[in-house]
């Protein structure tokens, strides 16, 4: 198995790129995202592997890879389109240095999903701001 790294440009954070989502899946299913290149891996990357986003600089979350298929491009040149499985899975956030269109990332190597994570204590006392901004700098 293997997973993919994609910077989403454009997109402010997780609930915005649920929202842009939700309304593609809507209008022209399924959910799908398009490369210009086919991943040579593909294989490995459809035996249970996931998309995970980069957003603002910060890996924030995946969805699992349903399938891997060509298509035509806007110039009529070859593409791609990964099908996404619709469930945004919010995962242990990472800073990540920008790059040109995807990279293949290891299972060793992909952060946990945030439902697995052990909730930290204590929490519930900060202040609002001082909360907001911990989880801004992936300290929470």
């Amino acid at each position: 198995m293997l997973h993919l790294v994609k910077l989403c440009v454009g997109v402010r954070d997780l609930a915005h790129l649920r929202r842009l989502q939700q309304a593609r899946l809507e209008t022209d299913p399924p959910l799908r995202h398009r490369t210009r290149n086919f991943p040579r891996r593909s294989p490995e990357l459809l035996a249970g592997g996931s998309l995970y986003w980069v957003i603002s600089g910060t890996l924030r979350a995946r969805q699992k890879l349903i399938d891997i298929v060509e298509v035509p491009a806007a110039d009529g040149g070859p593409a791609c389109a990964l099908i996404l499985d619709p469930d945004l899975v919010a995962v242990e956030a990472r800073q990540v240095k920008p790059f040109q269109g995807w990279r293949y990332l290891e299972p060793s190597a992909a952060p946990a999903d945030l439902s697995m994570r052990r909730p930290a204590t204590g929490v519930g006392r900060l202040p609002e701001p001082l909360r907001e901004a911990l989880a801004a700098l992936c300290l929470l």
